[in-house]
């Protein structure tokens, strides 16, 4: 018997200054692309990252009043790892984000904000290629985000933005689907690799919560093991994929 083809991922577009990472927790980014934002800030693009919450509910042992604060001061130094210095949290509450559009609109408003040509969320679908439920703030942010990169675009959307200084912008070319089931693009992840393992260690308080192996195993043994299985569609190449919508 004939064994099937596996279709080869493509490599993302490289034609573009600016990028933002839409998604609902802290440590999302980090789980998903990491390794590609390292290397694109290593080739000068500027990537920014907006996330819904602080992941205060993320935690059963710790309280939101001071997981909140600690997962947020994570997230920066987990960001500057990777080289992004620009990390907004939009104060939805943790596990029960609602899609719709007051989370749009604050979407739309940091689209504006930041002007990007590549926008990169998470898998906005119900379930991880149809064995695991996804969680309703990934979907809700994941869907919100697809359609916020319309709504930047539109003055009579919003308006009150408008109002804000916070004029329309048209230019985001493609919306970056990172941990989706149905990938079509790929990054080399060889030269970000180690930097994200190091990115997703300053999750320390929500990984030592998640499990009681080492820490830094398990971050390499996580991440390196998804690079292994992306490049065998990415010509052998370790490497972070994403589902690619053009605008």
């Amino acid at each position: 018997m004939t064994e099937p083809t596996i279709t080869q991922l493509q490599p993302m577009p490289a034609d573009w200054r600016r990028a933002l990472a839409v998604v609902a927790h802290p440590d999302d980014l980090e789980y998903g692309c990491s390794a590609a934002i390292a290397a694109w800030t290593d080739g000068g693009r500027e990537v920014a990252y907006v996330l819904a919450t602080r992941g205060e509910a993320g935690i059963d042992t710790l309280e939101p009043a001071k997981c909140g604060p600690l997962r947020e001061q994570e997230q920066r130094a987990s960001a500057a790892v990777v080289g992004v210095s620009a990390v907004e949290f939009l104060d939805h509450k943790d596990g029960v984000i609602e899609y719709g559009p007051a989370l749009r609109r604050d979407i739309a408003a940091a689209i504006r904000r930041h002007r990007p040509e590549l926008v990169i969320t998470l898998n906005h679908r119900d379930t991880w290629g149809g064995v695991a439920w996804n969680t309703p703030d990934h979907v809700a942010v994941g869907r919100a985000t697809l359609d916020a990169a319309a709504d930047a675009g539109n003055r009579w959307i919003f308006p009150e933005l408008v109002e804000q200084g916070l004029e329309p912008w048209s230019g985001v070319r493609w919306v970056a689907i990172a941990g989706s089931a149905s990938p079509t693009h790929a990054v080399d992840a060889t030269p970000g690799l180690e930097r994200a393992v190091r990115s997703l260690l300053e999750h320390r308080t929500y990984i030592e919560a998640l499990t009681e192996e080492d820490p830094e195993a398990y971050a390499r043994g996580f991440l390196n093991g998804v690079a292994a299985s992306v490049g065998e569609r990415f010509g052998g190449t370790p490497a972070v994929a994403f589902e690619l919508f053009s605008r």
